[in-house]
């Protein structure tokens, strides 16, 4: 979640509420009381969940972290704003799609039009490569290598970069896609419409599109919400329960830290069954009924009486 965007919707929020222009907003105006209000409209007109607003408030954090050192005036507002408790979030397992979910999902544009020869590749390179929405828009046509084994060269989160062998299907789709692409001065590999960079709400609405029609051939995909991360978290699924190395999926996705992958692990069941199947079920002793005494019994229900 870009800390820029974090810093656009604060600024704009806090310049609707001093009624201000937001480049006329001055860092001390950036208050407490300004924070926990614009936290609370995130969360209750724009429908952000707790983990959004977290990271909303982190955003903030480290601006203020910046400017302890920096402009020692602020020292004593920083020290507030760090003291605005974060909310606990639930722990929720990832939301994944079977392989069959994933290829009808792939199947569903039609590569009979331009259109639908973009959605299949963007589509098969978002699902294939584990990739996220930004650095799928973000793709750049020189970014994706054709030479043998073909392979995308992906600009990470943090600026971490990563280079992906590619399967051949996807390397066919993204062959294809460049056949028909436009020629022009944009050089994203994934245009709109417009031949323009491909946006992120751009690509969400092709996603939505085509679900409707992937669950035409796949009704179970109607009880899930499928959302772009949906497909890197497939992606991230299916890598798992074949390598059954962490390690690796970690790689694949950019993770800079295992704690980040595993989230799969909860979500496997495999990983449990090992676990069940390297341990003995306790064992229960067999026994016999015994009624019980017929003096106990009685001298018990008179007391009770």
């Amino acid at each position: 979640m870009p800390i820029a965007y974090s810093f656009q919707l604060l600024v704009a929020f806090a310049g609707r509420r001093l009624r201000t222009r937001p480049s006329r907003l001055e860092i001390e105006q950036i208050d407490v009381p300004l924070i926990l209000a614009f936290l609370e409209h995130i969360e209750r007109d724009r429908g952000n969940k707790a983990r959004s607003r977290n990271a909303r408030l982190a955003a903030v954090r480290s601006f203020f972290r910046f400017l302890e050192y920096r402009v020692p005036a602020c020292l004593d507002q920083a020290l507030r704003v760090h003291a605005i408790p974060m909310k606990k979030t639930d722990e929720a397992l990832v939301a994944s799609l079977t392989r069959l979910e994933v290829q009808a999902l792939l199947d569903a544009p039609d590569p009979r039009s331009m259109s639908g020869v973009r959605d299949r590749a963007m589509l098969h390179l978002a699902f294939a490569a584990g990739l996220r929405v930004s650095e799928l828009v973000g793709l750049r046509v020189d970014q994706f290598d054709a030479r043998p084994p073909a392979s995308i060269h992906i600009m990470g989160k943090g600026r971490r970069e990563r280079v992906l062998p590619l399967w051949k299907e996807t390397t066919v789709t993204l062959r294809a896609w460049l056949a028909v692409r436009p020629c022009g001065q944009d050089t994203a590999l994934f245009l709109n419409s417009a031949g323009r960079t491909m946006t992120r709400s751009g690509f969400e609405y092709i996603l939505a599109k085509h679900v409707v029609t992937a669950t035409r051939a796949q009704p179970s995909i109607a009880s899930k919400r499928v959302t772009p991360h949906v497909l890197r978290h497939s992606c991230a699924m299916h890598t798992l329960q074949a390598t059954r190395d962490v390690r690796k999926v970690a790689l694949w996705l950019g993770h800079a830290s295992l704690q980040s992958t595993e989230a799969y692990l909860r979500a496997d069941p495999a990983e449990k069954l090992e676990a069940l199947g390297a341990m003995n079920a306790p064992l229960l002793k067999p026994g016999r009924f015994r009624p019980p005494d017929k003096l106990m019994t009685m001298l018990r229900d008179s007391r009770n009486s």
